[in-house]
């Protein structure tokens, strides 16, 4: 089961990583329209639209790879306070109250809204070229998907650990400063206890 759960993480890792390109591209497309609208008084007529597609695309496909490392907004300053059950409960909760409605909404008004724009061969109303969009559309019920793929994931790791009464391990890419810091305000409140948060953690990274 671990195996599967960590193979769904590290699929929209790749997709995430993938769309994190889209940075580049948008910096060398707006590099590129500042150079020739300011240098040669020749501004593009795709700039815009070539940004909003990036940016947009950026946005959306690296929502599940967020969820992923549970790096989405949340009151932490209540959340982590909780026993590990509880949070799995609360969250397990929320995820069939609005996640998965939300995220079933947005697959199903997102296909309409692509498959309308697919059959007009829809083009921007933006700019004078007007490129077509209809692939940029497609991005809306893809997303959807991932993070319906992972929003199950997650349901799957609330149960483990509400039978197991600890967080199964989920990948890392890099240690937060605000939980380093937290760390070390823990160890002076509890060394004993902070000493195993930061070994379980350790051994849960190392194994990955």
């Amino acid at each position: 089961m671990q195996s599967i759960l960590l193979g769904v993480d590290r699929l929209n890792a790749f997709i995430g990583k993938l769309f994190a390109w889209c940075i580049v591209l948008l910096m060398l497309a707006i590099t590129y329209e500042v150079f020739r609208r300011y240098v040669l008084h020749d501004p593009t007529t795709w700039a815009y639209d070539v940004s909003l597609m990036l940016y947009g695309g950026l946005f959306m496909m690296a929502g599940a790879y967020t969820l992923s490392r549970n790096g989405h907004v949340r009151g932490d300053f209540i959340y982590r306070k909780w026993a590990p059950t509880t949070q799995a409960k609360v969250d397990l909760v929320l995820y069939f109250l609005f996640y998965f409605p939300g995220i079933l909404a947005l697959i199903y008004s997102g296909w309409n809204y692509f498959y309308l724009s697919y059959l007009l061969n829809e083009h921007s109303s933006f700019s004078p070229e007007g490129p077509v969009i209809w692939p940029f559309k497609a991005l809306i019920p893809i997303t959807g998907v991932m993070l319906l793929l992972q929003g199950v994931v997650e349901v799957v790791r609330c149960l483990i650990c509400i039978r197991t009464g600890d967080w199964p391990q989920r990948l890392h890419d890099v240690e937060e400063m605000e939980k380093i810091i937290l760390e070390e305000a823990a160890t002076k409140d509890n060394p004993e206890e902070a000493l195993n948060v930061i070994e379980r953690d350790s051994t849960t990274r190392g194994s990955l």
